[in-house]
């Protein structure tokens, strides 16, 4: 399946042309396929860290995917909310991801680092979301986006704290 849906399937009675909601929907898909391919990654590196920072590192990553969840959640209540249908599979998610892939060897700080970027990938991507949702008048889905920037760049710099002095 694809994120890029061709019409909206639902009617709505909210005031913004079906146009500008088709595009939300698109954004707002492309971000949910993202954020749960973070969430899973996140998982992977929690299942799977070793070394003498174990404890730490295992719980800063449960730490880091909790607020994922909520952020998945009101993603795809937001599209359909608009009139669209939320591509929120697993399968979708790895189709449509533009999150780099996750390393599977276990590690620690290379963990670390690796999710540092994605996390940072997936900040950066969502500032755009912003910008584009501005530009389509809807300052609503603009706002959640804000929120999930404000989420995503501080666990960049609960990170990126581990390998900066």
């Amino acid at each position: 399946m694809s994120t890029k849906t061709k019409s909206l399937p639902h009617q709505t009675a909210l005031a913004i042309p079906a146009d500008k909601r088709n595009a939300t929907v698109r954004i707002l898909n492309q971000h949910l396929a993202n954020l749960s391919d973070l969430a899973s990654q996140t998982k992977q590196a929690h299942w799977n860290v070793r070394g003498p920072e174990f404890y730490q590192l295992h719980k800063l990553f449960d730490d880091l995917f909790a607020p994922l969840g909520e952020h998945i959640d009101s993603i795809a209540e937001r599209a359909v909310t608009l009139g669209g249908f939320a591509m929120g599979t697993v399968r979708c998610a790895a189709a449509n991801s533009a999150i780099e892939e996750f390393p599977l060897e276990p590690g620690a700080l290379e963990y670390v680092k690796a999710l540092a970027k994605r996390y940072a990938q997936a900040a950066n991507s969502v500032r755009e979301a912003i910008d584009q949702t501005v530009e389509l008048g809807d300052l609503d889905t603009s706002d959640l986006f804000t929120q999930i920037s404000r989420d995503l760049d501080k666990s960049v710099w609960f990170l990126e704290a581990h390998f900066r002095a």
